[in-house]
């Protein structure tokens, strides 16, 4: 469906047409009339399936009907991460292109500069407010924020808000909004406490569900099984003649992040770090190194997998393997965007190893196993049943060269390279 098939004001439509936006995605033709009919909505969608401009799009046509006061805040989106917000906030300015509507984002880790910034658009009323859950109520908190005027509520990664423990947050800026007004969830996944929100705030809303889709076909797929301390030797051994110019390092912790880093560092590799614990300077700081070319490596925390746009990654390794199948699909998404091809690694220790079997029955295949370099000693056979998520391990069988069983026969492929794989 063509976004001009759809109830959309010529202002938005303009914008549109601009921007070179002309098909709808799926999320956006199944929820952009909904939105516009005034139900609220929770809309189940991964990252990456134009879900921002699906709730943006029908919140700004609300807007430019002209009903709305100009002097108080309209709409206010919570996101889990200032990135996610920086990216919204973007987009709103894309989308309003040809409207007089005003946006603020609203998050933390900056100066007070920033800050009296925020506080100015949000007295001011600026008729899209987009925040993380912490830094609006600090705000909140000192009185001079009104949100009794909120037409639009929308929660975008519920999931993630939730998994990051800002549910109590949340429930705190629900009580400044008033009764009536539409609410709009989008969360990757619908666990039960994802319902439960949903059962609370929510007023007989509708629901769009999508399959979480599987990676790209330009992605070339495969995995290392292996020991925790042979992480690094592998890292060694992948970047040993070159370094490819954009490569991102998932690791499952903060510390873990500062851990790898800082091994990484030791082998002399340009490499950067990412996650929650640097302030708003720093990751700006990283981040623009990152897409200058300034920094190889950027090892990150899953705040990275969703929220930030960078078109031209080479590689992801998945130091750790991912908690679940929507988190893989969002880590290894980073790289073959814009039509390039890109390679995506993974790290299966032996804890992880029933983790990983099931990201592969979600991809309905099996990743390409590439045999653990010799130098690096014995690697444990890939085997899910005896190796449990807990860590507990059954028998273990090993062959020479550190190949397990999972070591394709007559494999004489260098390690990390595209030849003679499996495309997945």
């Amino acid at each position: 469906m063509k976004f001009s098939e759809l109830q959309l004001k010529p202002e938005v439509l303009e914008a549109l047409e601009t921007m070179r936006f002309e098909e709808c995605t799926p999320i956006q033709e199944q929820s952009i009339p909904l939105i516009l009919e005034g139900r609220d909505l929770i809309a189940v969608a991964q990252t990456g399936t134009g879900k921002t401009a699906a709730y943006l799009l029908p919140i700004l046509n609300k807007f430019s009907e002209g009903k709305l006061r100009e002097d108080v805040i309209n709409c206010v989106v919570m996101a889990p991460t200032r990135e996610l917000a920086q990216q919204i906030d973007q987009q709103m300015e894309g989308f309003s292109y040809f409207m007089p509507a005003s946006s603020v984002a609203v998050y933390g880790g900056n100066d007070g500069i920033v800050f009296e910034q925020q506080k100015r658009g949000l007295t001011l009323g600026a008729d899209m407010v987009i925040a993380t859950p912490g830094r609006l109520l600090a705000h909140l908190s000192l009185g001079y924020v009104d949100l009794s005027h909120v037409s639009f509520f929308v929660l975008d990664e519920a999931d993630r808000m939730l998994d990051m423990g800002f549910y109590d947050d949340i429930m705190q800026i629900v009580k400044q909004l008033p009764a009536q007004r539409q609410t709009i969830m989008f969360s990757a996944t619908m666990p039960s406490k994802i319902q439960q929100l949903a059962n609370t705030i929510l007023h007989n809303p509708a629901e769009v569900k999508l399959a979480v889709s599987r990676p790209a076909d330009k992605i070339l797929q495969s995995a290392y099984i292996c020991y925790e301390q042979q992480k690094l030797g592998i890292i060694r051994t992948l970047f040993a003649d070159q370094v490819p110019d954009r490569v991102i390092i998932f690791a499952s912790s903060k510390l873990k992040v500062k851990e790898v880093t800082k091994a990484l560092k030791q082998l002399s590799l340009n490499v950067g770090e990412m996650h929650s614990d640097l302030e708003q300077a720093q990751r700006d700081d990283i981040m623009q190194r990152f897409k200058a070319g300034r920094v190889n490596l950027l090892v990150a925390t899953d705040i990275v997998a969703r929220g930030i746009d960078i078109d031209d990654i080479k590689l992801v390794i998945n130091y750790d393997v991912p908690h679940d199948c929507e988190d893989y699909v969002h880590r290894i998404g980073r790289t073959a965007r814009a039509n390039h091809d890109g390679v995506a690694i993974t790290f299966v220790s032996e804890k992880d190893q029933s983790r990983f079997k099931q990201i592969e029955r979600f991809l309905g295949k099996e990743v390409y196993k590439i045999a653990v370099p010799a130098e690096l000693g014995e690697a444990p056979d890939y085997n899910p049943r005896s190796h449990s998520a807990s860590g507990g391990s059954g028998r273990r069988n090993f062959r020479s060269g550190g190949g397990g069983k999972h070591a394709k026969s007559g494999d004489k492929r260098p390690h990390g390279k595209k030849s003679g794989g499996n495309r997945s």
